[in-house]
């Protein structure tokens, strides 16, 4: 199940995508075992015009996989494919054109923005540099682009201190909607900010692609809001993808036990109306990415665990029909992988 609804293939395929990071002051002869394994072999793929949420604890390597699929980093081995062309090989020159294509929304409002600069200096920065406009039509551009996001023309001179939380992190959306990109990935965009403004921000994210056939990777920490915007949910965990499938399939029907638990965290508003799960509320510390555990990483916390297999052997991504991978050696449900998947093998695409 690989390709976009169009015909033609993923907008973005990421095959077995590994970064580590070593750690300081270790040794030459122990660098294998003195690594941050931050991602770890992570395959999937995104049709264009599809949101794919990306969730997990903070630590899991969300936020370094985001930066790989934008060559902010290099990875280490595996492949980025942005329509059909790997960007891993790609020099500065090469990849600038791919880059007004794929534009970032990052996490923090506050932080992400030059305080010298001014906001018509800001969202026009991609504008000046792949040479999008200049003089008057540059000017005429961003403002009609913070129009979009609900700011209003006036702001083009303004400074960023001059605007609350919300008002920043829509800087930062114009300033990502700028360049007219296909594909944006957006890292933990309202994590900083306020319930009520969270709202208003992923409505207009939804907006947005509705008027101009965005492709979002979208990055969270919560399910819940996961759950609201994505069409596919993947499930990160210490560096490996642990479950990927449709966002209804698995928010209801979740076969990880650690899915499970982080559904079982998202807040209800009526606890007398939640469903009962299989999962058990989830215990321990995130184990170090630089010494992950054995087998499968999920283990020494998963309340299903055996004390042979589960410790010994890693689970592979294996598909459970209808696109819903996991990698689990006791799902729950106690449900098994369709024979096709463990004919053909595993393929992270989207659904159709």
């Amino acid at each position: 199940m690989t390709g976009s609804s169009n015909g033609d293939g993923p907008l973005l395929r990421v095959d077995d995508l590994v970064k580590h990071f070593p750690v300081a002051g270790s040794s030459f002869l122990r660098r294998n075992e003195s690594q941050i394994r931050a991602v770890d072999g992570v395959s999937f793929e995104i049709a264009e015009g599809e949101t794919l949420g990306l969730v997990g604890e903070s630590g899991c390597g969300k936020s370094t996989l985001a930066r790989l699929l934008l060559r902010l980093l290099k990875p280490d081995s595996g492949s980025v494919s942005y329509r059909g062309t790997d960007l891993v090989p790609l020099g500065t020159r090469k990849l600038r054109p791919v880059r007004k294509e794929i534009q970032m929304i990052f996490q923090d409002p506050y932080t992400s923005l030059n305080p010298r600069k001014r906001v018509g200096q800001i969202v026009g920065e991609p504008l000046r540099i792949h040479d999008l406009a200049e003089g008057k039509d540059l000017k005429r551009r961003v403002q009609e682009t913070l129009e979009r996001v609900g700011l209003q023309p006036e702001h083009y001179s303004r400074y960023p201190h001059e605007f609350s939380g919300g008002q920043r992190q829509r800087i930062g959306i114009a300033r990502a909607l700028a360049p007219e990109p296909r594909l944006i990935v957006a890292d933990e965009p309202v994590s900083a900010l306020d319930v009520s403004i969270q709202a208003q921000i992923v409505n207009l994210l939804s907006d947005l692609q509705a008027e101009f056939g965005l492709t979002y990777l979208f990055v969270s920490h919560d399910l819940g809001i996961v759950r609201q915007v994505s069409r596919r949910i993947a499930v990160m965990y210490l560096g490996k993808l642990v479950e990927l499938g449709p966002a209804e399939e698995v928010y209801g029907n979740p076969i990880h036990p650690y899915t499970a638990s982080l559904i079982e965290a998202v807040p209800v508003p009526d606890p007398r109306t939640a469903e009962r799960s299989e999962a058990k509320p989830l215990g321990g510390d995130l184990p170090s990415p630089a010494d992950p555990p054995s087998g499968c990483r999920f283990h020494p916390r998963c309340p299903r665990a055996d004390g042979t297999t589960c410790s010994t052997e890693e689970p592979a991504l294996r598909d459970f029909g209808d696109g819903h991978f996991a990698a689990c050696h006791h799902p729950l449900g106690g449900r098994s992988p369709s024979e096709e998947a463990s004919e053909h093998g595993y393929s992270a695409g989207p659904t159709q």
